[in-house]
């Protein structure tokens, strides 16, 4: 038994890779209990193996979530109603993913009698504050070894976490480590590259290179019910999905089957700089598309008009880590309440990189052919529109005026 005194336990989450691992036996060196912790939430990962090399390198307990499920239910499904979007492009896959992270560890922590929470991410990027937000609104103390001298002064880099790691015993890759870094869930897969180079090929591994994709499009009916997928179904083959876990695994498929989804952009980070990110979201990205129609076809203009506000802050809140912020449940709310009516099915075809729309019905719709055909007058009297155009003209008359505005040169 050691005669060392504890500086109390330790929840980690660990990946298994290089940087956690690291961390993990730094951390016993200093005189932490370390629990790990991985959260399944649909990355390709051997589990198994991450279990055995965590308890080789002295993990006290080893924690493996399956947490699949609910990181669809409870947060890409709030995502989809919102049609969360950050700068018009991001579907926000990891970000979404840190609080249903953070939040497990919590609960483990808690019922662990944990001291502590410890994470891997650096001191540059958005993942720390999304997991010290999450962790400080429920639990109040967090471990940051990238934001400690003692350790970031000690490993200044791969070369030294790898010294590190030979000298501990713990396993290091056999193949060099590839240009850039690499964030994988159910929802997408995330790199972070160098701004100069047109990325290869291989960086992608969820969808395939839409010039390789069938010839043949897949052909998909989505019904819709309060906002959410729940079944979707394959129009050719007669296939339906109902679960979310069933739908959204599905959606990823066929999606990734032909290349849709990737994006490559420079994004705002919370923290004030800005940063190259190749996204990989089939599912997701069929889902928005799918979604947003379904929402426009089914609610009221104005509702939609504060809606889509509600949208661009729900992204913001999320991309900057304030889930679990008053604010962010109040948008939530909001946002869920304008689901109501958002009901009914999407057809959409999936080819080469592209979603497209069919066509879609809804017994919820405020759509009304009679009142739009030019065949039948109805209850609408055209004469009301030249009074509604006067009305809207007599403000740019005034604007114009005051501009002193001529057409004449």
């Amino acid at each position: 038994r050691s005669t060392v005194m504890s500086k109390g336990t330790v929840v980690l989450a660990y990946s298994g890779g290089l940087d956690t691992s690291c961390i993990l036996v730094w951390l016993k060196e200093q005189g932490y209990d370390v629990i790990a912790y991985l959260a399944n939430i649909g990355q390709d990962e051997d589990f198994d193996a991450a279990r055995k090399k965590a308890e080789s390198l002295g993990a006290k307990k080893v924690f493996v979530e399956d947490l699949r499920a609910e990181f669809v239910e409870e947060f890409i499904w709030p995502s989809v109603q919102a049609n969360a979007i950050y700068e018009d492009r991001y579907l926000l896959g990891t970000s979404i993913a840190r609080p249903c992270i953070a939040r497990r560890q919590v609960l483990i922590a808690r019922q662990e009698g944990a001291q502590y929470v410890a994470h891997g991410a650096t001191g540059k990027g958005n993942d720390q504050i999304r997991f010290e937000l999450t962790c400080y609104a429920l639990y109040p103390s967090i471990l940051a070894p990238w934001r400690i001298p003692e350790f970031y002064n000690r490993f200044k880099g791969r070369k030294d976490l790898m010294d590190y790691a030979q000298k501990h015993g713990i396993p290091v890759p056999a193949t060099p480590k590839a240009p850039w870094s690499m964030d994988a869930n159910l929802m997408h897969i995330r790199c972070a590259a160098v701004l100069q180079n047109h990325p290869p090929s291989d960086i992608f591994c969820m969808t395939k290179n839409p010039e390789d994709s069938p010839s043949a499009p897949d052909v998909l009916e989505i019904e819709f019910s309060k906002g959410v997928p729940v079944k979707v179904t394959h129009l050719k083959e007669g296939t339906s999905k109902t679960t979310p876990l069933q739908i959204f695994t599905y959606l990823n498929e066929i999606g990734g089957r032909h290349g849709v989804g990737r994006i490559d952009i420079v994004e705002n980070r919370f923290i004030g700089m800005k940063c190259r990110g190749i996204y990989e979201t089939p599912g997701g990205t069929i889902l928005y598309h799918a979604h947003l129609d379904m929402e426009i076809f089914t609610m009221d203009r104005e509702v939609r008009r504060i809606k889509q506000g509600l949208g661009i802050n729900f992204s913001e809140l999320v991309y900057n880590g304030f889930w679990y912020s008053p604010e962010c449940e109040f948008v939530r709310h909001c946002i869920a309440k304008s689901q109501e009516n958002v009901e009914g099915k999407v057809q959409v075809s999936v080819l080469k990189g592209h979603v497209y729309i069919l066509g879609r019905e809804s017994p919820k719709s405020p759509y009304n052919e009679e009142l739009v055909s030019m065949d039948v007058q109805g209850d609408y009297n055209p004469c009301d529109a030249s009074g509604f155009i006067k009305i809207n003209a007599v403000r740019l008359k005034e604007y114009n005026r005051l501009q002193n505005y001529s057409f004449r040169s």
